[in-house]
Formats: C-alpha cells, sequence, structure tokens
C-alpha cells in the first residue's frame, strides 16, 4: 500500500491488561441475535468499500499471523493481547527470506491495524495492541537510535519540475511511447495525481477545455471517495507544458485509429497498442488496453531511473512532487492541498513536506531576522 495505515495510537501506561481467552465477540452470536447478520448484497457492499490494495495487503498479513498462531498454538481469532505483542516481537526478530531483514517499523504498524480490522470484520472485539505497539515503538527508538534507514519510512522521491525535466529529456518524443510517457509524468504532476487516478482517464470524456487553453481534467480521488475538476492551465516552458504533451499524445492515438477510451494504452516493443497480454496462459490486464496502475508506475521508474538520479521513484512521486513543486513557487499550502485533493485537515499532505523544505531561504528563524531587519530598517 502507498500510505501505512495505522489503527490508533500507543498510549501512556506500563501495565499491559489481562485479556481473557474467552474474549466475547462485539456483537451476540447468530443464534442469540436474530439480527446479527448480514444479507450478500451488503456484505459485498461493505467488501466494495474496502480499497483492493488494503484488502490484499490485510488478506496477506493474516494469512502469515495465522500461520505463526498455527506455529506456537497460539488462537488466531479472537486473538489475546497477548498473541499479538507476542507476534511483533517476533517480527522484530526475524528476518525475512526476500530482505534479509525484518519488517520495518512501519509495515508492523500496518500488521497490527490489518489484525484488528480483521476482527471488526468478523464481528469480534479487537484486541487490546498497546504492548505490541509498544513493541513497534521501542523497536523505532532502537534503529532511530543506531541511524538504520529502516527506522524511516521509505516514501516515493518527489519529483518536481527539476527531475521531470531532466527525465523528459532522455525520452524520444516524437514516438508514441515517448508521447505517451511525457504525457502521464506531466499530467500526474499536473494534477498531483495517484497512479490509481491516472490510469481510468480517458480522452475526450475526462477532459474539459478552458477558455484559456487548457483543460480540465475529471478526477476520482480514491482515498477521499469523490470526484474533483482539476483546472490545468498552458505552461510557457514548452517542454514542461502539461496541455501540449497530454494534445499530442491524443493526436497520435487518433493516428492509430484510438480517438475515444483510454488515454494511456499498453504499447509493446515492438510499438502495438493495446497488445494482449497473457498470465498462465489466461488473458490478463485490461480488455481495453488500459495500461494498470503497476503500469502507470513502471512509466515513471523507468523515465527517471534512466537519468541516473537516485531515489525511490513511483507513481506517486510525481504527486509528491507536485507539492514541491507547488512549494518552491511559494504556493499557500491550503491551495496546494485542494488543488491536490487533500482534505484541508490532512496530515498526508504535511508528511510530504521535507525537513529540508524548511531550510534555506525558508528557515523560519531566518525568515524572523529579515522581517526585524525590514522593520528597524522601516523606523530609521
Amino acid at each position: 500500500m502507498s500510505d501505512d495505515v495505522v489503527d490508533g495510537e500507543l498510549v501512556e501506561d506500563d501495565l499491559l491488561p489481562a485479556i481473557p481467552e474467552d474474549r466475547a465477540p462485539a456483537v451476540p452470536s447468530a443464534e442469540e441475535d436474530p439480527d446479527a447478520w448480514l444479507p450478500p448484497e451488503a456484505e459485498a457492499d461493505v467488501r466494495a468499500g474496502i480499497p483492493k490494495d488494503t484488502s490484499r495487503a490485510y488478506e496477506g498479513d493474516m494469512k502469515q499471523f495465522a500461520a505463526w498462531c498455527q506455529t506456537v498454538g497460539r488462537r488466531v481469532m479472537p486473538a489475546a493481547s497477548q498473541t499479538v505483542t507476542a507476534y511483533l516481537s517476533h517480527l522484530k526478530r526475524t528476518p525475512r527470506k526476500r530482505t534479509g531483514r525484518p519488517y520495518g517499523p512501519a509495515t508492523m504498524d500496518r500488521i497490527i491495524a490489518s489484525i484488528r480490522s480483521s476482527h471488526r470484520a468478523a464481528g469480534y472485539e479487537p484486541p487490546d495492541t498497546m504492548g505490541a505497539r509498544k513493541v513497534v515503538a521501542g523497536y523505532r527508538e532502537e534503529l532511530s537510535l543506531a541511524k538504520d534507514p529502516a527506522a524511516v519510512s521509505k516514501k516515493a522521491a518527489p519529483a518536481d519540475r527539476t527531475v521531470l525535466r531532466e527525465a523528459l529529456a532522455h525520452l524520444d518524443r516524437t514516438t508514441l511511447v515517448g508521447k505517451r510517457d511525457a504525457a502521464l509524468m506531466l499530467l500526474g504532476h499536473a494534477i498531483a495525481s495517484r497512479g490509481s487516478e491516472l490510469a481510468p482517464l480517458d480522452w475526450p470524456a475526462s477532459f474539459t477545455d478552458l477558455p484559456e487553453g487548457g483543460f480540465s481534467v475529471r478526477v476520482y480521488r480514491k482515498k477521499r471517495k469523490k470526484w474533483q475538476d482539476v483546472e490545468v492551465v498552458p505552461d510557457p516552458d514548452a517542454d514542461l507544458c502539461t496541455v501540449t504533451a497530454v494534445r499530442d499524445l491524443a493526436e497520435a492515438l487518433a493516428h492509430e485509429g484510438h480517438t475515444s477510451g483510454p488515454l494511456f494504452m499498453r504499447i509493446d516493443q515492438w510499438g502495438y497498442m493495446g497488445a494482449e497480454m497473457t498470465r498462465n496462459g489466461e488473458p490478463a490486464g485490461d480488455p481495453s488496453g488500459r495500461i494498470s496502475i503497476n503500469g502507470a508506475s513502471d512509466i515513471v521508474s523507468r523515465s527517471i531511473h534512466r537519468t541516473g538520479m537516485p531515489g525511490k521513484w513511483t507513481s506517486h512521486s510525481l504527486r509528491r512532487g507536485f507539492v514541491k513543486s507547488a512549494r518552491d513557487a511559494k504556493v499557500d499550502i491550503v491551495d496546494i492541498g485542494r488543488h491536490g485533493g487533500w482534505d484541508d485537515r490532512s496530515k498526508a499532505l504535511i508528511g510530504y513536506i521535507d525537513e529540508e523544505d524548511s531550510r534555506g531561504e525558508r528557515n523560519p528563524l531566518a525568515k524572523i531576522s529579515r522581517a526585524g531587519s525590514e522593520e528597524q530598517d522601516d523606523t530609521e
């Protein structure tokens, strides 16, 4: 998942409460309560409200938790508080086969949330996870004091205008692939989108021309579950003009006979658009030829890695890059948030602002000194 889900906060209490092994469900069982059931359509509605990425991550977390419980002879559900605490302690000490290192604290936070959410979904009161969170808090401090990079969440690096300019210089923008990759990166940056918001865009259905020459993009903000119309205006810098790049791509697609439908199409190594994909001999991918969310991330990663710039580059880099570009241009944080579809109280937006963004000219003390100097000049 792009964002770690944390279900609650660690409270300052040194004693772990004793959780009875026969903890009762949050609601009476169906035998005791005739209303304790859901019709199939209601169960489907509940599942539809859980993001697919979140659902997959939680399912994987619970499978691993269940396997560990079976190994050590503990009950999976309803799990005792001590079981969850012991499991997190186990994860802290157990290297994974793929990396040779234990999970990081951020992933462990998500695993705790997975266990609690899975209990709720099954009708059980979630186990108390205070002890488990203390394990993670101590682990995070241990890593921080050791200056271990694992103590810090691995965020996608921001692809701001400087990064995009370098990446675009390595594309052949005369080809269909080059036009697609340029349009995807510039549009993703312009509307501060996630890959899950870029891939579904259609041409021309998702776009409305503006009088001044740009266009408005109809974007579904998945995290907030709401539609937003984001205005994109022409950029005087031709190399970084999103409007030009998108229209160039639409024109190139039309030459291939694709005049409506997905804007960002799969294109194979021979230049064939919307090529069929198979996995284990079975058809895979969107039958319309639309790129996948992972495909959008691959384009960003591949394009920026060609420059040799270090960092974790994904489609989310475009969203973070927009924030950095806007901050560099001294755009008000409220306007940044509303353009990018963040809630006015969003902690995630503040989390996108790196520590170094408050240094140099933005250093609060430097600003205070300049303001004081200007005030003194005015009084002299």
